[in-house]
């Protein structure tokens, strides 16, 4: 891990840890960190709100080069990072020089021994466990986690929960994966309250965890009697129903009251009697109101259908949802780029193109043509089973000049707009 890393930190930093183009400028770089920022401030919600912010101590797993640490910076009185690769610890030192509480670490690439029990308020890593090839340091860094977290302290992780490779091996850039079912093992056993697990059987899972024995749950507790859901929501929007099927097919339930303590490990419901899977459960809203969001699962017919929660096996409440037929299936193309330097667009300069797909159900019928000339072998590989989302990677041809030209996409008798091509001299470089 320490020879790839520093590797990849001496040729071109910002492109292994981004991946968005080769040599990007600092503004650039900083700024595609910016919705990931934004997704772990929202967690902060989740501490204490009258704990003085002064006082707390945050902590990334895999800081890289710093990308994350700098902004987040302003939300803590301290906050460190490790990184296993000594090159990415030295340009994050660079980068976050000035900032007296950004403290950067080389760990041993496995455990957090540099740091005491219960320090941190905060926990984070992103890019970094999907990088691992070995499960059981993934492992012992997350029961690390646990034993530097204060108790109410928070967890927030990406792991990669791709289906398991089959007839390869994990390498520093393929790391390893794991289930939805093994993440809710892991956190129930080793008494986390398991409050999101998202983005299953995508390369991109999320799971939010927060270590028991806080303030909050020396609180006093309410009784569950007065326990009620105030509205439905369809999850990704505000509208008051979902459909039965398909990416948008899943609902919020904003509960007053829910008994403490409440977790997804614990939490359970259902849909006309159906089992949904639940998959965030969010901090008090500014009305005190929860947000607790399932999927809609496979059966439920349309129609008002009843929806029940319930508790450590009693019911605690229910609310009447609105099941409308799904949309039709559109293939569409979502995006069309340079794969390895993403931020490129339709400027070509690898030799490479991504496609983007959502909404086709066979990807055998996917083709493409480059002037009118097949471009021959595409590989494929599904990125998120919902919508569903292909990625197609394609290369050009070694002849073709640079210039404008034709890209051509069809998905068995349908033809997409055709999409213009500006490549320049290829220069072949690693796919993303």
């Amino acid at each position: 891990m320490r020879e790839d890393w520093n590797r990849r930190a001496r040729e071109d930093a910002h492109y292994y840890v981004a991946f968005g183009r080769r040599e990007q400028e600092e503004a650039e770089f900083l700024a595609t960190g910016g919705r990931l920022v934004q997704g772990l401030e929202e967690e902060l919600k989740r501490l204490p709100p009258t704990d003085n912010r002064r006082c707390w101590r945050a902590l990334e797993i895999g800081c890289g080069p710093g990308r994350l640490m700098k902004p987040l910076s302003a939300h803590f009185g301290e906050i460190h990072g490790v990184d296993v690769s000594d090159e990415m610890v030295a340009l994050a030192r660079e980068r976050l020089h000035g900032i007296a509480h950004a403290h950067v670490h080389v760990t041993d690439g496995a455990t957090l021994a540099a740091f005491a029990d219960e320090s941190f308020n905060f926990v984070y890593s992103y890019a970094v466990f999907q990088h691992v090839p070995s499960r059981d340091v993934v492992w012992q860094y997350l029961e690390e986690t646990r034993r530097v977290l204060k108790p109410g302290g928070i967890f927030r992780g990406q792991l990669n929960g791709l289906p398991p490779l089959v007839g390869g091996e994990y390498d520093t850039w393929a790391g390893c994966r794991f289930s939805a079912d093994e993440i809710r093992t892991f956190a129930r056993d080793r008494d986390f309250d398991l409050l999101e697990l998202s983005g299953v059987n995508t390369q991109y899972m999320w799971t939010t965890w927060r270590r028991r024995g806080g303030p909050a749950d020396a609180a006093p507790a309410p009784s569950g009697a007065s326990t009620r859901v105030r509205r439905v929501t369809n999850a990704f929007s505000t509208e008051p129903l979902a459909p039965a099927s398909g990416r948008y097919a899943a609902i919020s339930l904003w509960i007053e009251d829910l008994p403490r303590g409440c977790e997804l490990n614990g939490l359970d419901a259902t849909i006309a009697g159906i089992p949904a899977v639940l998959f965030y459960l969010g901090p008090p809203a500014y009305d005190g109101l929860r947000q607790l969001s399932m999927t809609v699962p496979p059966g439920v017919r349309t129609g008002l259908q009843p929806v029940e929660v319930v508790w450590r096996g009693q019911s605690i409440c229910g609310a009447i949802l609105r099941v409308v037929p799904p949309g039709p299936c559109v293939p569409r193309i979502v995006a069309v780029n340079d794969a390895v330097n993403l931020l490129s667009s339709t400027r070509i300069s690898s030799g490479l193109v991504k496609i983007v797909t959502e909404e086709l159900a066979d990807p055998a019928l996917f083709a493409a043509a480059v002037d009118g000339v097949s471009v021959g072998e595409v590989h494929w590989f599904c990125t998120d089973p919902q919508p569903p989302r292909f990625e197609f990677n394609l290369t050009l041809p070694e002849h073709l000049s640079p210039g404008r030209h034709t890209l051509s996409i069809s998905y068995g008798n349908r033809r997409f707009a055709p999409v213009e091509l500006e490549t320049e001299a290829v220069v072949r470089g690693p796919g993303a």
